[in-house]
């Protein structure tokens, strides 16, 4: 990847953590591609203007939307170094009060939008000799939810194996897939759920809930030459809440 400008494509790039994101990879010279929806994704252009950033309205939950805007990207760049699967919603229904319509959307956006952008891009990583993908996961998988449904576990759940899958048909390429798993945000999503600031951080073995900052800069890691023999990993996050 030395030798020319890094292009990263970030997913969900105007919400809390996709932002930071952006910005990490952005003060390291990169050039970032913001896909997401309005009013956040103009919300995202006026306070990111300072950087070298591309803006995209992408539904995630559309493959053709989704292959349209890498294409646009690699019309412009010649190629896509990192591509971020930042995408993500969430609700704290109980199970008996999930319709059909709420489990579809979840399930959509959080494991959809990342097979979406995958399966875009993995084609031009092949091509262009690698590149590295990156998929939020999250603790909620790994531990059966903090206050999230059992739909977002269960899509957070599919997320960690279609990166596995990924890492292993896609290493031979040099396309490495890794999985960042956050604990609890401070973000919008969180206080959706009905979580307050660093509510529970004494139960934390570092005292405190999670940044956007933080799983920025662990992405940025992972989307960078520091992790180069790494693939198939999922880099926990989460102030030591949940050990493994």
């Amino acid at each position: 990847m030395s030798g020319h400008q890094m292009t990263v494509v970030i997913t969900g790039g105007a919400g809390s953590i996709g932002r930071a994101t952006a910005e990490v990879f952005a003060r390291d010279g990169a050039k970032v591609w913001v896909l997401d929806l309005p009013p956040a994704l103009e919300r995202a252009r006026a306070d990111m203007a300072g950087i070298a950033a591309g803006f995209l309205d992408v539904d995630v939950t559309d493959a053709a939307a989704v292959r349209q805007a890498v294409a646009q990207v690699l019309a412009e760049t010649g190629r896509i170094d990192v591509a971020v699967a930042c995408a993500g919603v969430s609700a704290g229904t109980a199970l008996e009060e999930i319709s059909a319509d709420e489990f579809s959307a979840i399930v959509a956006v959080n494991l959809g939008g990342a097979f979406n952008l995958m399966q875009a891009v993995a084609g031009p990583m092949r091509t262009a000799g690698g590149g590295r993908i990156v998929l939020l996961g999250s603790v909620a998988a790994q531990q059966g939810g903090v206050r999230s449904g059992p739909h977002y576990v269960a899509a957070k759940a599919g997320v960690h194996g279609l990166a596995r899958w990924a890492a292993k048909n896609l290493g031979p390429y040099n396309v490495r897939v890794n999985t960042v798993a956050p604990g609890p945000v401070l973000t919008a999503m969180w206080e959706g759920l009905g979580g307050t600031a660093d509510e529970g951080a004494e139960g934390y073995p570092l005292g405190r809930m999670g940044r956007p900052g933080d799983i920025a800069e662990a992405i940025h890691f992972l989307g960078g030459p520091r992790s180069d023999w790494i693939t198939g990993s999922t880099l926990d996050i989460n102030g030591g809440m949940y050990l493994r």
